[in-house]
């Protein structure tokens, strides 16, 4: 187990200053629809399904997404704050800079995503599927990722901070270099491959007896 912690830069959203309101709640989304420079504030979306729709320098802010599947979406310098993504999907996306402070995002699609300079903070995504996804720059901090489904996912510059992972499934997904050991992972369900390189706490160790083939005698 190495103790070296690697520091993640994370590029933020390049948002402007002042945007015009946005109206996408009325709208009918179509394949390939462009939304850019604006804000979507205290409204629903509800009923869309389209593919490579691209959304950029938006701030989503107090948004209800239901019944909301966008396959091959593009979110580039996207800001949600205090939104509901629950079963939403995102599936085939391109995420770059991009920030979710304080969301719902449970059972949230995210797998086969491209994450580059993305941040999830305080946002619960448990039960969401994030895995076969690529995770360039990306930090999840004081969020909750219970029973989400991460396997098969590259990580590089990847940080987890005060996260609660319990039972999270981890399988395929190399953990080398990725800082555990402040979160909860009691339950992770990982394989003793993908665990080598790991950084985790004297406490978390216990959890992983059973991969090491020890028995702990109290």
């Amino acid at each position: 187990m190495t103790k070296i912690k690697p520091k993640i830069k994370i590029l933020k959203p390049q948002i402007p200053e002042s945007l015009d309101d946005l109206d996408i709640q009325s709208k009918s989304i179509k394949d390939e629809d462009l939304f850019e420079e604006g804000t979507v504030i205290d409204c629903s979306i509800e009923n869309q399904r389209a593919e490579r729709v691209t959304f950029e320098n938006i701030v989503f802010e107090n948004v209800v997404f239901q019944e909301v599947y966008f396959k091959k979406v593009e979110l580039i310098d996207v800001r949600f704050i205090n939104c509901d993504l629950s079963n939403m999907s995102l599936v085939g996306g391109i995420i770059h800079r991009v920030e979710f402070l304080d969301c719902k995002m449970i059972g949230t699609r995210l797998d086969d995503v491209n994450f580059m300079d993305v941040r999830f903070i305080n946002c619960n995504l448990s039960y969401s599927n994030l895995g076969f996804s690529k995770y360039i720059q990306v930090v999840f901090e004081k969020s909750i990722l219970r029973n989400a489904e991460f396997q098969n996912a590259k990580l590089s510059k990847v940080g987890f901070k005060e996260c609660d992972m319990t039972s999270i499934q981890m399988s395929g997904t190399k953990l080398k270099n990725i800082d555990l050991s402040n979160s909860e992972i009691e339950g992770m369900i990982v394989g003793l491959e993908e665990l080598k390189g790991a950084i985790v706490s004297n406490i978390q160790v216990l959890s992983f007896a059973g991969l090491l083939g020890v028995v702990i005698k109290e």
